[in-house]
Order: structure tokens, then C-alpha cells, then sequence
């Protein structure tokens, strides 16, 4: 079962990233972080399922700012 979108976001906000305000048009959100470079952008509402990539691609994002 995918996870939601809001649980994907959830994460990024534990592992210190921040919603880059404004830079996100509808359902785009972006996230940086100090020691990452470029954003994470998830798209959807936060009750949608997210989709494998955006997964992937966060899981990626938060073990280059843990290690």
C-alpha cells in the first residue's frame, strides 16, 4: 500500500527540511535542506498516495542529510 503524501512530507520535517514558501504553484511543495543540495518537490494533495518515485526520492534525500 502506498503511503500518503502528508507522511512523505512528515518525514522531510523531521530530518530539519523546510517548505520553501512560495516557491510551489496548486500542489507543489518544495523542500530544502542546509546540507542538500537543490529541492524536494512533492506534488498532490496530502491525503493522495504518493507515488514510487517521490518515495524514492525522499528516502534518498533524508540519507544524504543523516549520514
Amino acid at each position: 500500500m502506498p503511503r500518503k503524501i502528508r507522511e512523505l512530507v512528515s518525514d522531510l520535517r523531521d530530518a530539519g527540511f523546510y517548505e520553501i514558501s512560495g516557491a510551489g504553484k496548486g500542489s507543489h511543495r518544495k523542500f530544502a535542506h542546509a546540507y542538500y543540495a537543490g529541492a524536494v518537490t512533492l506534488t498532490g494533495k496530502s491525503g493522495d498516495d504518493a507515488k514510487m518515485y517521490q518515495e524514492k526520492q525522499v528516502k534518498q534525500a533524508i540519507e544524504v542529510v543523516t549520514k
